[in-house]
């Protein structure tokens, strides 16, 4: 990677450990091996509403990224600098109409059913909310559909990772929490295996129980 490609000095990123939006950024960065440094919110304690914050991201809400004098919120959104400012192979967002399109779609479902599915039944259980089975009805259909879109290839929207596959990935992975069982989709276990094998890849946080905090 030329010094073109790589930032004059670490991103810094404002995280909380049990949010998946924020680490889609964290893994993004990571696989990037861009030099990055963690600020963790302490949502808990309101962090996230103080004005200092809300200067950052007036919407209250982490990742927020901050890179050089880019300051940018909304995990989809940083994915997609990120990917277009320091990836020039254009691998991780290709720069056709077509292949940037097929990432697009895959953003979209990141943002809306596997957040309303996966993403809300893991915060449920997580904080003590009352259980809502339609995030599970939510969930397994949008399982199903990926299980079947995998069975003809390896990762979702190219045949190499894009950040399609790293919007997706963590929400998925930690559907378990939400009681959302990943033993009826074997092709979507297998992707999610691939995506783990990748170099540079870090997890998330996996905890049983939590109270009080918004992920």
């Amino acid at each position: 990677m030329s010094d073109a490609s790589r930032p004059a000095q670490p991103i810094r990123l404002w995280t909380y450990a049990l949010s998946g939006h924020a680490h889609r950024v964290e893994l993004f960065l990571a696989l990037l091996r861009l030099p990055f440094e963690k600020t963790e919110v302490d949502l808990a304690g309101g962090a996230q509403k103080t004005p200092e914050f809300l200067a950052l991201n007036p919407f209250g809400q982490v990742p927020v990224i901050q890179d050089g004098d880019v300051t940018l919120a909304d995990s989809n959104a940083i994915l997609t600098y990120l990917a277009l400012r320091y990836d020039a192979s254009g691998r991780w967002l290709p720069r056709d109409p077509l292949g940037a399109a097929k990432v697009q779609r895959w953003l979209s479902l990141a943002a809306g059913p596997l957040v309303n599915g996966a993403g809300n039944a893991r915060v449920n259980v997580l904080f003590g909310r009352a259980h809502d089975p339609r995030c599970a009805e939510i969930a397994k259909t949008l399982l199903t559909r990926m299980d079947a879109h995998l069975a003809t290839r390896p990762f979702l929207a190219a045949d190499a990772p894009t950040i399609a596959d790293i919007a997706i990935y963590t929400y998925t992975a930690h559907a378990p929490e939400g009681g959302v069982s990943l033993q009826p989709y074997p092709q979507v276990r297998a992707w999610l295996a691939r995506i783990e094998a990748l170099p540079g890849f870090v997890g998330m946080l996996r905890r049983p129980a939590a109270q009080g905090v918004e992920a």
